[in-house]
């Protein structure tokens, strides 16, 4: 027992002290964001087609997809840069309450095709919408610019999250007339993009879509913990 006794009072001293010594820390946050001109655009556009029959309606929407994947590829666009998504096929109703004396029925076929497409080359991007709509895309779900290589702009954005996070710590040291010691700990969240519009006079205005690309935000956020120097 008195082992016992005297184990546990050394397990008390060394745990208390560690805690006195964790408690001695200041934690912050630090984030850093580099902005910087996007040289890459994704867009998404679809083609919708209509007819009685459901293949009718399917292989007019092939017909027209193949155009624009046609065009694409002769505006340079890798095969790599173009995928397929959100094929559907789906019965159009009528009367759909429906009644005893006219049940809902299915009066035509609606079939979707839609594709995402990444266009390395910006300048060319206003042209491209362009000729797609021509080429029969009739469905446009969104535009987002960004970087073909972000890596560079990130470690940026990272190394200005690490000089806020310090200047955070220091400020908050002098405010508590404490020292800042050591770093203890680093520890990176994940970064995320933010789109930023430029002037208006960034918008090309002539037979081909206008476009702004403006710029791309990349954000670093990162927690450091700092010890308190006796």
């Amino acid at each position: 027992m008195r082992i016992t006794v005297l184990s546990f009072a050394l397990w008390a001293l060394v745990g208390a002290g560690a805690w006195a010594d964790d408690a001695r820390m200041i934690s912050v946050m630090g984030q850093g964001t580099v902005e910087a001109v996007p040289d890459m655009a994704t867009i998404s556009i679809g083609v919708t087609q209509e007819a009685d029959e459901a293949a009718a309606a399917l292989a007019a929407t092939s017909a027209r997809v193949r155009d624009v994947l046609s065009r694409m590829e002769s505006e340079g666009i890798a095969s790599r840069d173009m995928q397929t998504q959100g094929l559907s096929l789906q019965p159009i109703w009528s009367n759909m309450r429906g009644d005893a004396d006219m049940p809902p029925r299915i009066v035509g076929f609606v079939a979707r095709n839609g594709v995402v497409v990444r266009v390395r080359d910006l300048a060319a991007l206003g042209r491209i919408l362009d000729l797609t709509v021509q080429d029969g895309a009739n469905g446009f779900d969104g535009l987002l610019f960004g970087l073909q290589d972000p890596e560079p702009v990130q470690a940026e954005a990272r190394k200005a999250a690490v000089r806020d996070a310090m200047q955070r710590a220091a400020d908050l040291a002098e405010a508590a007339g404490v020292t800042l010691g050591p770093i203890r700990s680093i520890t990176e969240s994940s970064g995320f993009a933010r789109p930023m519009q430029m002037e208006m006079s960034a918008m090309r205005s002539s037979a081909d879509v206008p476009i702004a690309s403006g710029e791309v935000g990349i954000t670093a956020q990162v927690s450091m913990v700092f010890a308190i120097a006796e």
